[in-house]
């Protein structure tokens, strides 16, 4: 790789630069070009109708500037802008934006699209870098200036003559990250000059990193310059439009709001040419996940997604952020503890701040659900496996059961080489806890309290139980006394030979399945060995009683069945 035939870029010489210790406090104006830069980008742009389809969910988001097309070049993009009027789908806090280069015809052609619109932004540009001038120009700096001015006097010229429409400038040296800052100044000051802003009807200056070119704390060198050296900055809103074509795009545009900006042009899922434009939903989430209003709404994420894959054809990436598929799941098994713990604890305290691991923000903040968030492959741990079956199927696990149950999964896992959904999950614990195929078989149960004294020789015992048992197709009677109905239970099936006498009862715990009176009872037992080794049994009952009796009887057949 001959990396010597690239040069660096040379830094901004601004040893005063403030940006660094500023902080973003509020949303900056939003501009959606989806329907102009992120349409040119597709394979195949976008109909009338599928353009109409993305206005109207942009509209839904709550964007009040878009960028609808260049209706003086695409007679589709014309066609589009005349129904959006005609057939009165802007809202009146809404602006149209129409882009065009600096040409007579072409600016012409665009006051043409625009008649009837109560609001517009027109959005005139010419190429201003070195490159751009030497190599498909071949103009001088006072040759590009002249561009620049003759199109800004048209334009200002035929506006006064334009009746009906509220119209507001937008002046773009394309390429500004390859012009000389020196150079941008004058060419922006010199379209200033012409449009005459003022207080109520301010010129926006749009300083695109058509091609993203440094690393982005040199772009906010380069905006914090301009800001600093144009003229009439009360009288102007500094935009920013960036690409992405080493990946910073955002980092760039968070950069550029901090050295003194006040708007941003974008996409959304940055779809624009090469690696894109800036991504609108990344940059309005960041804000989100920092307390601040992002004034736009993306709470209904999954709606958002099929309108845009639909109309352009486009896939949202997996690790897409805060969208993607995958974005709210753990496969490793520290994430899904982490994930566990601080979610049993946001849910305990009552907190309304949410700070949780490997969350930045609430996923059901955006329609995701928590049964997303982990997902099981070899890589996961025993805490989301339990997870999975807590939150999709109310089957709390003790802690002491997670290395077992978690252990068969991995198994699983490592067999298939691939990741297990909930129901499978569930359909494994299922068969290895609960379905019928184990040697004993509780068909029917009594239990009796007894007084201490009508029992000789142990003061403690206070339950007495007759249990009906199938093994072998054989039904077996069992009774026992003990402190309690397991331990009754346990006593019983000792004394019939059922259970080896160095076994031992190691925990217990249960709960209810669901809310309501009709709800079933879990019960989870541990049985231990002498030699330690150690078996757990599910039961699943309409009482406790009989879902610990199953429960006892599941953990002693699945010793019996392993040993």
């Amino acid at each position: 790789m001959d990396y010597k035939k690239y040069k660096a870029f040379t830094p901004i010489d601004l040893p005063d630069r403030i940006w660094p210790s500023k902080s973003i406090v509020k949303a900056p104006k939003w501009c959606s070009v989806d329907l102009r830069d992120g349409n040119q980008a597709l394979p195949v742009p976008m109909s009338v109708d599928e353009k109409i389809e993305m206005f109207e969910l942009l509209l839904s988001l709550g964007f009040k500037e878009i960028e609808v097309g260049f209706p003086s070049a695409s007679e589709t993009e014309f066609i589009f802008l005349r129904r959006l009027i005609e057939e009165k789908r802007i809202p009146g806090d809404v602006t149209v934006q129409i882009l065009t280069q600096s040409r007579a015809h072409l600016i012409e052609r665009s006051f043409e699209a625009i008649k009837g619109a109560e609001k517009a932004i027109i959005h005139f540009y010419n190429s201003t870098s070195t490159v751009q001038r030497d190599v498909v120009f071949n103009k001088s700096r006072e040759e590009i200036i002249t561009i620049a001015v003759e199109g800004a006097k048209l334009i200002k010229e035929i506006s006064a003559r334009h009746e009906g429409t509220d119209i507001r400038y937008e002046y773009s040296p394309e390429s500004f990250t390859g012009t000389e800052l020196d150079f941008a100044r004058d060419i922006c000051n010199a379209v200033i000059d012409v449009i005459d802003p003022d207080e109520e009807n301010k010129l926006i200056i749009n300083l695109p990193a058509t091609v993203e070119m440094s690393m982005p704390n040199i772009y906010a060198d380069q905006i914090e310059w301009m800001c600093r050296n144009i003229n009439r900055r009360e009288h102007l809103l500094i935009s920013l439009h960036t690409h992405n074509d080493r990946g910073t795009g955002a980092a760039a545009s968070e950069l550029g709001l901090l050295a003194g900006a006040d708007r941003v042009e974008g996409t959304l899922f940055g779809n624009g040419e090469r690696t894109g434009n800036v991504d609108l939903i990344t940059l309005a989430m960041n804000l989100y996940s920092q307390g601040i209003d992002p004034e736009l709404d993306f709470s209904n994420i999954n709606h958002l997604i099929e309108v845009y894959e639909k109309t352009t054809k486009m896939i949202v990436p997996p690790r897409h952020p805060y969208a993607g598929e995958l974005v709210y799941t753990a496969f490793s098994g520290s994430h899904q503890d982490a994930i566990k713990k601080g979610l049993d604890r946001f849910k305990k305290s009552g907190s309304k701040i949410w700070d949780l691991p490997y969350l930045p923000i609430e996923p059901s903040d955006l329609e995701r659900e928590y049964e997303a968030i982990i997902r099981i492959n070899s890589q996961s741990g025993k805490g989301g496996v339990a997870f999975i079956l807590e939150t999709q199927y109310g089957l709390k696990l003790p802690k002491a059961m997670h290395p077992e149950f978690s252990g068969i999964i991995q198994k699983m896992t490592d067999e298939t080489g691939r990741e297990l959904k909930g129901e499978e999950i569930y359909k494994t614990f299922m068969s290895e806890y609960l379905e019928d195929g184990h040697e004993l078989k509780l068909h029917r149960y009594e239990i009796n309290a007894i007084l201490n004294d009508d029992v000789k020789g142990d003061k403690h015992n206070s339950v007495e139980i007759a249990a009906y048992l199938e093994k072998d197709n054989d039904m077996l009677e069992l009774r026992g006394h003990g402190n309690g109905p397991i331990d009754a239970f346990f006593h019983a099936l000792k004394n019939s030979g059922q259970v080896k006498e160095d076994l031992k009862l190691s925990s217990y715990s249960e709960h209810a399945l669901s809310e309501g009176a009709d709800s079933k009872a879990v019960a989870y037992i541990q049985v231990v060995s002498n030699e330690g080794k150690s078996f757990f049994g599910v039961g699943i009952d309409p009482s406790i009683n009989g879902a610990s009796l199953k429960a006892l009887l599941c953990a002693l057949n699945r010793m019996e069945n392993r040993t």
